[in-house]
This record gives C-alpha cells, structure tokens and sequence, in this order.
C-alpha cells in the first residue's frame, strides 16, 4: 500500500510520504458495526412483543421500589431477572440478524462511548449494565403507576403509512 503512495505522491502534489494520513481505519469499521447494531436495537424497542415484555416486567416488579438511598436486597435479584429476560430477547434477535454478535464486546462499547450516547434507547440499554439506571427506569415507572407523573405513552401510537 505505502508503494502505491509513493507512485502517486507526486500527482498528489506532494513529494513527502509522511505528510499522508490514511483514513479509514479499523475505528470506523467498529463504527459502522455499532451504528448497524444500534439500529437493529431500534427495531427491536419498536416491535409489539419487546414492549409487552418489557412492560410485563415492570408490572410485576414496580411497586417493590422506593425512591430511598439504601436498596432493598431484592433490587438485585430483579435486576439479575431484567438481564436474563430483556437482554437475552434483544440477544436472540441480534444474533440471527448480525453475524459474529457478541453481546459482551457489544456492552463494552456501550461503556466506552457512554459520554457520546444520548437518546432513550440508549437509557434502555444503560440498564443492563448500570444498576442506578435501571432503577430509575423503575422509579420513572413507579412515579407514573403512582399518578405522581402523567402517563404520555397512552396518547402516542406508532404506525406505518404513507402520507395522504
């Protein structure tokens, strides 16, 4: 690669290699793994059946939460369920989406980018590696069956269709 630089250096205007930057490196293509991984997650938060599993869970758990400093001995043993079930869902369908998906390299990531990332799937996907997130998602939750918080989601339906 470096004599194919050094042929063209000259058509480059420039007769010094070392001035070359190379672009395009493994980086980028671990972005575009990430960015493709993303969107699939997307897909997925999206889907009928994620959401009632998701909302199943916190049904069955939410009034176990308090808005305290101290947790309850419990929290852990519901937030071990959590993984089990949400992240082996979201597991399952990237595997058979994505090949070569490991969901252990994949949080990596997420913890390396974490002051990069914004956005509510990624609050989601925080909760499978960060206990405080996930109980905030619970005492967001607790907050809304409580009538403290108004439920907005009861007033937002999601279709698909073209434009009249």
């Amino acid at each position: 690669m470096m004599e194919r630089f050094r042929e063209h250096s000259e058509e480059l205007g420039n007769n010094e290699i070392d001035d070359l930057e190379v672009i395009g490196t493994q980086a980028s293509a671990d972005d575009d793994i990430f960015d493709a991984i993303i969107g699939h997650i997307e897909d997925i938060f999206m889907e009928q059946n994620f959401q009632e599993l998701q909302k199943c869970f916190m049904e069955k758990h939410w009034h176990e939460f308090e808005d305290k400093e101290e947790n309850k001995l419990c929290y852990m043993d519901i937030f071990k369920e959590y993984i089990d079930i949400i992240e082996k869902h979201i597991e399952t369908h990237l595997m058979m989406n994505i090949p070569n998906f490991s969901m252990e390299k994949f949080i990596e990531q997420l913890q390396t980018r974490r002051s990069e990332l914004d956005g509510e799937v990624f609050e989601i996907l925080f909760t499978f590696s960060d206990f405080t997130a996930f109980k905030e998602m619970f005492l967001d939750y607790k907050a809304v069956k409580d009538g403290r918080v108004e439920d907005l989601s009861k007033g937002i339906c999601i279709t698909s269709g073209g434009l009249h």
